[in-house]
């Protein structure tokens, strides 16, 4: 028997949203629509069609070869900006389904989060806000909306991938300038996602490249009772077997409790709309505004615990330093080269300096490129001549 002769039809979008999503999710069917109107698809929502557009970028192709913080180390393990980005949506994904949230918006959103970035992790990131100091400055969050807006073209009729309203006001929320609207809870699941994250994978990335011991990393009480947890579960594990367990347990534990937290506070605030999330986050009932995907303060308090520990004894020691000054200097002088030489860029960059001037336009350009090719633009480029 085929689908046809069997009375079985897949219901469309509009019917899965209506039976699986919570109230206080963004449902497609009351989405602002796009800046440039679209006819509907036939099967898709807006936001499936926002997701498959940022797959087929080119700014999300580039992020398998983006370093996400460990300038200059070879390797396979440690995360490169795409893995990083991967895991962040399946976090975001499990955090979405278990608050009945838009699971293609939330997707949509975590797979964009990071496209703005450029080269060199955080060291590029700082080295281009210091060349456009005096142009506004560099920030990937703010860059990840000018890919999306203007400077990826695949469409014949505008620029850029022209993504749901939603969408864009999400990702202006990360740039924190206080003009975007209040985030949606699935904005909010996202950054709560890319925190655990971040926090979590770089120490395990920072083991594995030898900057630090998971001995070090249990000097932390939190990471100490997650390994205790470990050990009752699982008995004595030692090596790679233990880093991973404990490491796996810090995801699971903080997802867990960010969900009992996220449903106790949507119960407590009488969360029942969009509308509600809004006014929860601006202030409401006499209350300051607040976040409502947010974890209880003393696991808050272990991650700005975590977050310090990592700062000092990773981001800035010594051998993470020493790595990240050459590729500074590398970054720098090919911006210079290139801003004195501007007809040398493609010409969508070129004719773009017309009206952004010459020193953001170049900025574009080498944000967009990956670490290894702005390691043979600068030796075709710088080293060469």
């Amino acid at each position: 028997m085929n689908g046809s002769d069997s009375g079985w039809s897949q219901p469309d979008w509009r019917t899965r949203e209506s039976l699986l999503l919570a109230p206080w999710a963004m449902h497609a069917v009351d989405s602002a629509g796009r800046v440039h109107p679209e006819p509907p698809h036939q099967f898709r929502s807006p936001y499936q069609r926002d997701r498959d557009r940022i797959v087929h970028s080119a700014a999300f192709r580039r992020l398998a070869h983006k370093t996400q913080v460990f300038t200059g180390y070879h390797g396979d393990y440690h995360r490169s900006r795409l893995t990083h980005t991967l895991e962040v949506t399946s976090i975001a994904r499990t955090l979405a389904r278990a608050l009945a949230l838009n699971e293609d918006l939330v997707e949509t959103l975590a797979l964009g989060h990071d496209i703005g970035h450029p080269p060199l992790g955080h060291a590029g990131e700082d080295t281009l806000a210091e060349l456009l100091r005096d142009e506004g400055g560099f920030n990937h969050n703010a860059q990840a909306l000018r890919i999306v807006e203007l400077l990826e073209t695949r469409y014949p009729h505008f620029p850029g991938l022209n993504l749901s309203r939603e969408v864009l006001d999400s990702q202006a929320t990360r740039k924190k300038d206080g003009t975007a609207p209040a985030p949606l809870l699935e904005a909010q699941v996202v950054d709560a996602a890319d925190s655990i994250a971040y926090d979590t994978h770089d120490a395990d990335d920072a083991i594995e490249l030898g900057l630090l011991t998971l001995d070090e990393l249990c000097e932390l009480p939190h990471v100490a009772e997650a390994a205790a947890r470990v050990a009752k579960r699982h008995g004595k594990l030692v090596g790679t077997e233990a880093r991973r367990a404990i490491l796996h347990e810090l995801v699971d534990y903080q997802v867990a409790e960010l969900i009992r937290e996220t449903r106790a506070t949507i119960d407590a605030l009488g969360v029942d709309s969009v509308a509600r999330v809004r006014q929860v986050f601006r202030g409401a009932d006499g209350l300051p505004g607040r976040r409502i995907v947010a974890h209880a303060p003393p696991l808050a308090a272990d991650k700005r615990a975590l977050e310090r520990f990592l700062f000092e004894r990773v981001y800035r020691c010594p051998r993470v330093l020493e790595v990240r000054v050459p590729a500074q200097r590398k970054l720098t002088e090919l911006f210079e080269w290139y801003a004195a030489h501007p007809d040398a860029m493609p010409a969508g960059y070129r004719q773009r300096a017309d009206t952004f001037g010459v020193r953001r336009s170049v900025a574009d350009y080498i944000a967009g490129m990956t670490d290894r090719y702005l390691e043979l633009d600068h030796r075709r480029r710088i080293a060469a001549g």
